[in-house]
């Protein structure tokens, strides 16, 4: 069979940094190809030359069995090449119904038609299991993994005939994943190629045909997935053996350190009581919009607090800003990092200190020299691809960003850690990086709330877990006691003695 889609010897440089080095792709008509690789590896590099983003040095694609140039996004849109970005890309102050027709209205006589355009979309969102997100609502006002949710319906509109996907499931729960899962099979039987780029491995071996491994800007393997082994793709990935996803710290939990009691917020949640003590990792699951990013809010004071206690050590201390909460020892990782967890215009080591200027200070001065070395030791030992301290954040990928903001929790020596997706949009070899520094902090006495959507690091991480539904918080049990059904079913309101059950 002839590809659909050839990208030959493609190399880009940014700078005196080769992102690409001669990277060959191929994917088939029906086909869904995994593009697999640690972040910095080329993956997005690759994808936004084929999508129309950027331009390559050198190198050639083949679209169709034709040579094909993208000029532009718009273009190779309009050619069929359809790319659902890691880094959303909606209008914040238009409606769900505009982001997902934006660039593309259908009109009548020159005028918009807003009975198709409405059709269209809510035809785009069925096709997700997703009739609940409300068309007319700005997107602003939704979740991220809404939003997510309206990226994908985007793409999907424009009926591709290559669908790009880079980290489609980072924010997403497993139920809509599983929704996602079966659009992308739709998908397959229409002849739509998809080139699935995604940190999951497991999801990756399930609902992909062929894969291809990048490792700093090369192609280093390829093959099928059903018979790939997935501890192989790693070693291609990290260049290196992986011996344990979830390493396991010894760590024991002692006096509580905060505890939470029939908290409510102005709309979620509705009610939470929970009780974190030293050295333990809470996990929190739930669906989209149960509660969970609302309750770290709450607590944290970044949203009002309408009842309930919030209690820190013996001290009732409910109603806070984040100031405050940052001098009594909590610290929030956003899992909105663009918005609310770095400052993209500010360099690599401005984002790690922002929080605790103390131990880079001299007199009450910034010393450079201090900050720098601070920020390096943080780069080490986070794994971050960057050029120097002193590097413009937007420049790092995705990836990275997501460690300098985690980097910066534990500059800050937090008591107290709440961790809002926190593996969203990092590879697998970072992941097991983050989960040994939770272990390790954990070791020393800090105490973490963990929110995922991944049960599988739930269930690989945390001590105890606690489901959220429809905005209250179960009781939280020993990991033991749960597996991926139970929560499933605790979220959706069956689970034995839950909420809404």
């Amino acid at each position: 069979m002839i590809p659909r889609l050839r990208l030959q010897a493609i190399q880009k440089s940014f700078g005196a940094t080769r992102a690409l080095r001669g990277v060959s792709l191929k994917v088939a008509p029906g086909e869904v190809h995994a593009l697999i690789g640690e972040n910095g590896a080329g993956k997005s590099t690759l994808m936004k030359i084929l999508s129309g983003a950027c331009l390559a040095d050198s190198g050639t694609i083949e679209f169709e069995g034709q040579p094909f140039l993208p000029r532009n996004p718009h273009h190779a849109r309009k050619c069929g090449i359809a790319m659902i970005y890691q880094e959303l890309t909606l209008a914040p102050h238009l409606s769900v119904e505009e982001n997902i027709v934006l660039g593309d209205e259908p009109s009548k006589f020159g005028w918009l038609d807003t009975r198709v355009r409405r059709e269209s979309v809510r035809k785009a969102l069925a096709e997700l299991h997703s009739e609940s997100i409300p068309i007319e609502s700005p997107v602003n006002r939704l979740t991220i993994a809404q939003q997510q949710i309206v990226e994908i319906a985007r793409a999907l509109l424009g009926q591709p005939k290559v669908l790009i996907m880079d980290e489609p499931t980072s924010s997403l729960t497993s139920v809509d994943t599983e929704h996602l899962f079966t659009a992308i099979h739709q998908l397959r039987k229409r002849g739509v190629s998809i080139i699935y780029i995604s940190h999951f491995l497991e999801e990756c071996q399930r609902v992909c045909d062929r894969f291809t491994v990048l490792r700093d800007g090369e192609t280093v393997a390829s093959g099928e997935m059903k018979s790939a082994d997935l501890n192989q793709i790693i070693r291609f990935m990290v260049g290196r053996e992986m011996s344990e996803l979830y390493p396991q710290t010894p760590h024991r939990p002692g006096k509580p350190l905060l505890e939470v009691r029939s908290l409510a917020g102005s709309s979620k949640p509705r009610s939470v009581t929970l009780t974190l003590r030293e050295g333990e990792i809470l996990g929190i699951a739930g669906l989209i919009g149960a509660g969970r990013t609302e309750t770290l809010r709450a607590i944290f004071g970044l949203d009002r607090v309408s009842q309930g206690e919030v209690v820190i050590g013996n001290k009732t201390r409910t109603c806070a800003s984040p100031p405050r909460r940052l001098r009594e020892g909590i610290g929030l990782l956003s899992e909105n990092r663009k918005e609310e967890g770095l400052m993209l215009n500010r360099s690599i080591a401005d984002n790690l200190t922002a929080t605790r200027y103390g131990p880079v200070a001299t007199c009450g001065f910034i010393s450079a020299a201090r900050q720098n070395r601070a920020a390096c030791d943080w780069i080490q030992r986070l794994d971050v691809k960057a050029q120097h301290p002193e590097q413009p954040i937007v420049e790092l990928s995705g990836g990275n960003q997501q460690k300098i903001a985690v980097g910066r929790l534990l500059h800050h020596d937090a008591r107290i850690l709440l961790l809002d997706e926190p593996t969203r949009g990092i590879d697998v070899g970072s992941k097991a990086q983050i989960y040994k520094l939770m272990g390790e902090l954990a070791t020393q006495g800090k105490a973490i709330i963990f929110v995922s959507s991944y049960l599988p690091e739930l269930l690989g991480v945390c001590d105890t877990i606690a489901v959220m539904c429809r905005g209250v918080l179960s009781a939280a049990k020993p990991v033991a006691e749960w597996d991926e059904h139970a929560i499933i079913a605790s979220a959706i309101g069956h689970g034995e003695g839950e909420p809404g059950s």
